[in-house]
């Protein structure tokens, strides 16, 4: 009994080794696994990443911008002003292409890069399409008087108001408004890009590193224009530009205008003053018919208006 309890174990420790040797000894098959995508050796250019894009879906878009939402906003609207750019309105060629300088380190931004490389030329596109359905962003100039130097007594925006509509011919210095449009809607076309409602830092920003005169771009074309413009341009201009253009915006329409002269405002109530016999009737009569037509002129006065064409206009601080 002893020996057949001991040929047993035997047998079942060599029936262990022959099942331990079997399994090391056969191969199992893994599951396949998705092919890694592999980065090109040589870095791109932004002609190679926009190359064979279709103008962008804004559906897809939309979901693509739901990563920029938090310092953007999804409705292109700066989070924070004091710190990101708003971006409603904005052409889908112009912020594809800036997507794509970006990407390839041609435009640089520790904060932008890594989001744009996520991106492919027609994620661009797509996220561009999106941002130009949303509405532009509002902002206030500053109406504060300039109490020294070239521009005394005019007010602050109204330098760049100036400059922006007008240029300086004397300094060579051209209109703004001739590439980006009176109300700084810019120009699809070309990629001028929209510059109306736009924080006044972050104008400003752009408008000191053009004068600068320096970048890394491969094609300088687009930069070489606005180097040019802002060669000449002195830290006081570049601020009152940037001022008026955040509030630079479209004026309302014929209609709009004569609805809102027919708002009324209700007149600060006043001590009544002692008057002689029988005058106080006679002025209060006269006083009452007054101000009657005054809506009236003031509508028809907004209609006639229209005939002048729709310009853009700055909303001075602290105005209504």
């Amino acid at each position: 009994m002893r020996h057949a309890r001991a040929f047993a174990i035997a047998g079942l420790a060599a029936l262990t080794a022959a099942a331990v040797a079997y399994a090391q000894s056969t191969t199992m098959p893994l599951e396949e696994e998705v092919p890694v995508e592999t980065a090109p050796l040589e870095a791109l250019t932004v002609e190679q990443i926009l190359e064979g894009t279709t103008w962008g879906d804004p559906e897809n878009g939309a979901a693509l911008a739901a990563t920029c939402a938090a310092c953007h906003g999804m409705d292109g609207k700066s989070t924070v002003r004091d710190i990101y750019p708003s971006m409603g309105g904005q052409s889908e060629h112009y912020m594809a292409q800036q997507l794509a300088l970006f990407k390839t380190g041609e435009r640089q931004s520790p904060i932008m890069a890594p989001f744009a490389q996520m991106l492919s030329g027609q994620d661009m596109r797509d996220v561009g399409a999106y941002y130009a359905t949303q509405a532009t962003d509002t902002g206030l100039a500053d109406d504060t008087v300039v109490e020294s130097g070239p521009y005394e007594g005019l007010k602050f925006y109204e330098i760049g108001q100036q400059l922006y509509h007008g240029g300086d011919a004397g300094r060579g210095i051209p209109a703004c408004m001739a590439c980006h449009g009176p109300t700084g809607a810019g120009n699809p076309g070309p990629a001028y890009p929209q510059v109306a409602g736009q924080p006044a830092w972050y104008a400003a920003q752009r408008l000191e590193a053009f004068r600068e005169g320096a970048t890394l771009r491969s094609d300088t074309s687009m930069f070489d224009i606005m180097a040019q413009v802002a060669a000449d341009l002195t830290n006081e201009e570049i601020q009152a530009l940037a001022s008026y253009m955040e509030g630079l915006h479209p004026r309302p329409d014929a209609a709009t205008r004569a609805a809102m002269a027919q708002v009324e405002v209700p007149a600060p109530a006043a001590a009544p003053a002692p008057a002689a016999d029988g005058a106080g009737e006679g002025e209060a009569a006269a006083d009452g018919g007054a101000g009657a037509p005054a809506a009236d002129e003031a509508a028809t006065d907004a209609a006639q208006e229209e005939a002048a064409g729709d310009q853009g206009s700055a909303e001075p601080a602290g105005r209504a």
